[in-house]
């Protein structure tokens, strides 16, 4: 009779997957960690404030609401401004940016090292903006309608009419921060003022290089259905370059 045959050896042990699973890919973008912090919230206006604002308000709002695209009087000189500081307004830090053949975007923070307290999607593509920055002052004005007993604040309103230079281009969208923004942001958290590209491996950008311009914007607050961001020229001895009105009408 035949011996027996011995049992087959064990199958090998399977390949344990996690250091390759968490083993950086060369090839991959290095995505900055995003450290931006929270914006400060800072107390309500005390009364004198508020009563300051509404006089301001007479002279500051009213241009921009009758005719609706009617664009407001724009600064002359250094009138109105102290050493590039426009009186009562509140300096913000302003980026915009985009890929060229996009539209541009629209982020505004306290300062460069915070989250942007808005972030706006302007219709019209970011190389024209450029362009008619180029050629000289650009005002866009932004308008939604006014509900009665709505208590939204301005700047929380979720679209719309745009009009850049007297010009109907079509809307502004207020949307959440993507992790793409806030990768923007991140990388820009050194930068005060300037203006350049940053490369599509550093950014995902699907059509190429995103160009970015940032600058100091001043806030000025004519009344709750009344705001405008003014743009402040790096020598603080021209008025504002570019000046972006939201009204509710």
């Amino acid at each position: 009779m035949a011996a027996p045959k011995p049992p087959p050896p064990p199958p090998p042990a399977p390949r344990s997957r996690t250091a390759h699973a968490t083993a950086p890919d060369d090839r991959s973008p290095t995505r900055p960690q995003v450290s931006l912090q929270q914006p400060t919230h800072k107390k309500g206006p005390t009364k004198s404030t508020k009563l300051f604002r509404r006089f301001r308000a007479v002279f500051r709002s009213f241009p921009i609401i009758t005719p609706a695209c009617k664009m407001p009087v724009k600064l002359h000189g250094n009138r109105g401004l102290n050493d590039g500081h426009i009186h009562g307004g509140t300096r913000m830090t302003g980026t915009l940016f985009g890929c060229r053949k996009s539209r541009v975007n629209l982020a505004i923070q306290e300062n460069p090292r915070c989250l942007p307290m808005l972030v706006l999607e302007i219709g019209i593509p970011t190389g024209k903006l450029l362009q008619e920055m180029g050629l000289g002052l650009v005002r866009i004005a932004l308008e939604c309608e006014k509900n009665p007993g709505e208590k939204t604040k301005l700047i929380d309103e979720p679209i719309w009419t745009m009009f850049c230079n007297g010009r109907k281009t079509g809307y502004g969208v207020k949307r959440e921060p993507t992790d793409d923004d806030l990768n923007v942001m991140q990388m820009l958290h050194a930068v005060s003022m300037g203006a350049g590209v940053l490369p599509s491996e550093a950014t995902d950008a699907p059509e190429g290089e995103l160009t970015y311009m940032r600058a100091h914007f001043e806030r000025v607050i004519g009344s709750k259905d009344s705001e405008t961001y003014y743009m402040m020229s790096p020598d603080g001895n021209n008025g504002p370059e570019l000046s972006i009105f939201f009204v509710r009408i």
